[in-house]
């Protein structure tokens, strides 16, 4: 059965496939997502690191999320400037393959990470997602493409 039907929402499917389903929810879900509504709209959240499995994460990634956790909104890092706040100054590709199998990507915004030249990079959800992501922020661009922004952390 799929869940994804052009027209129809998530909740008409259920209902028509599921009956007796009964609708609930929690407060702690309904904060989350809220959260993660407000996100999506472009407001300043910063989730916290508590609602996720850090612990399902290799230590190493678990360094770079949570690095990458601590870059503020508006801000964008490097892979390599990343890599050597974790005192890897080679480990710029670890750090990029770290964050693009990050499991936690809006609770984690791993699209604040760029490549040295300040082009994008890889992202899970593609380029212009990433790109869009950014401009929410408030990130600017070049004519080129370059991220174009003084707020470098690390």
């Amino acid at each position: 059965m799929a869940l994804s039907k052009p027209g129809l929402s998530a909740v008409q499917i259920v209902k028509a496939s599921f009956s007796d389903a009964i609708s609930s929810s929690c407060s702690v879900i309904d904060k989350h997502a809220d959260q993660i509504e407000a996100f999506l709209r472009g407001n300043d959240v910063l989730f916290s690191l508590d609602i996720i499995r850090l612990d399902l994460c290799s230590k190493f990634q678990q360094k770079v999320l949570r690095a990458e956790h601590g870059i503020p909104r508006g801000s964008v890092s490097t892979y390599k400037r990343i890599a050597k706040h974790l005192g890897e100054p080679f480990g710029a590709r670890a750090v990029g393959t770290a964050l693009a199998t990050n499991p936690f990507p809006v609770i984690i915004p791993c699209h604040r990470a760029v490549r040295t030249d300040r082009t994008l990079g890889g992202y899970q959800g593609g380029l212009e997602m990433k790109r869009a992501l950014l401009e929410v922020e408030g990130v600017g661009f070049d004519e080129a493409g370059c991220v174009a922004t003084e707020n470098v952390f690390y």
